[in-house]
């Protein structure tokens, strides 16, 4: 009796529930309640939801401002689907570390595409004297990364390509493969013959032109049928209403798919922190644009959206001596771009591709 009393007073046993469910087998290494894939999800995600949760509320009482700014953009939308209100909290947030980081006053517009204009290159590679002061220009208004020490830290979204000229000689057709015959390989295959793509693009010459060279400058060809676009897993690269290919850099997973896909070699990877002086750095800067970016994500050439979307030409247009670049819009019957492709001899890089590029070449 004694024995029954203390029992049925314990009220920890009492309450004690019953076990869910028995083993399966009598053997000790058996004895394991089974989860199913679906209490293991629910309850990993929950415990992931808290421990943001719990993060996210220490962060915000950080005093930490970058840190706490930081956290904010992680939990950002995607660009095109912020709302206005959205987007004016991600620019003042942008703005407020940017300033902070760089130690001036930096701006990060957030102007739309403006109706009725769809953007367009054109440029004349008779002209083009392989100076490359595009390409300078371009990186100092961009931001793009000035590294020298370790590769990729060098970035530019211009590459112009160096062919050599050359010409089919009679007496060079017996000095191919076999000697004297020239029958399997030709002699003029070991010199340059025509002008080929596949050029140098690294060359540091005396000066410019130089007498047995032609050269091509490639950059983004804002396609009207961008395959980087279709490839993208995250949707973080898309094609704005005005023609222009851009990137959301926040949401960008550095996959690279989009620079497999593209065949004009215009996309570039942070490998590394970007190297960006103080200094030298650009203030005037557009959330689509030029604004810097971080390791891990790709950018390429946008048009300067910070200088286009304000009726300005962009920085490569503005600084080639021989006006061999022109933009305007294609919509515009009156735009040098427009004029040009009724009254000049005009073609497209690649055109068998079907990208439909709003990048073309002319020639007089």
């Amino acid at each position: 009796m004694a024995i029954n009393e203390k029992t049925s007073a314990d009220p920890v046993r009492q309450s004690a529930p019953a076990c869910p469910a028995q083993p399966a087998s009598a053997d000790p290494s058996q004895a394991v309640l089974k989860t199913t894939r679906r209490d293991f999800l629910k309850a990993g995600g929950m415990l992931s939801m808290s421990s943001l949760m719990g993060t996210a509320a220490l962060m915000a009482q950080s005093d930490d401002a970058h840190a706490a700014i930081e956290w904010a953009e992680h939990f950002q939308k995607n660009y095109r689907l912020m709302t206005a209100e959205e987007k004016a909290e991600a620019k003042a947030r942008l703005e407020r570390r940017y300033s902070g980081e760089y130690g001036k006053e930096v701006t990060v517009d957030t102007t739309e595409a403006q109706p009725g204009v769809l953007m367009g290159y054109a440029l004349n590679i008779r002209k083009c004297i392989g100076c490359r002061r595009c390409v300078h220009a371009c990186v100092a208004e961009n931001n793009q990364s000035r590294g020298k020490d370790r590769p990729g830290e060098k970035i530019e979204w211009i590459q112009v390509l160096r062919m050599e000229r050359g010409k089919f000689e009679q007496e060079k057709m017996n000095h191919g493969y076999p000697e004297g015959l020239g029958i399997q390989v030709g002699g003029n295959a070991y010199t340059p013959a025509g002008q080929v793509l596949e050029g140098q693009y690294h060359y540091n010459p005396e000066k410019v032109p130089e007498e047995d060279a032609t050269y091509m400058p490639i950059a983004c060809m804002q396609c009207e049928k961008p395959p980087c676009v279709k490839v993208c897993p995250v949707r973080t690269t898309y094609r704005e209403p005005d023609g222009v290919v851009v990137i959301d850099y926040n949401w960008c997973i550095g996959c690279r798919m989009c620079m497999g896909a593209c065949p004009y070699w215009a996309r570039r990877l942070n490998v590394t922190n970007p190297v960006l002086p103080k200094e030298e750095m650009n203030p005037v800067t557009h959330y689509l644009g030029n604004r810097p970016r971080m390791r891990g994500v790709v950018e390429k050439c946008h048009w300067c959206l910070q200088r286009s979307r304000h009726g300005r030409y962009p920085a490569c247009v503005e600084v080639c001596p021989v006006g061999a670049r022109k933009f305007g819009n294609l919509l515009d019957p009156e735009s040098e771009v427009s004029k040009i492709l009724a009254r000049k001899n005009v073609f497209r890089l690649k055109a068998e591709l079907n990208t439909f590029p709003k990048f073309f070449y002319f020639y007089d």
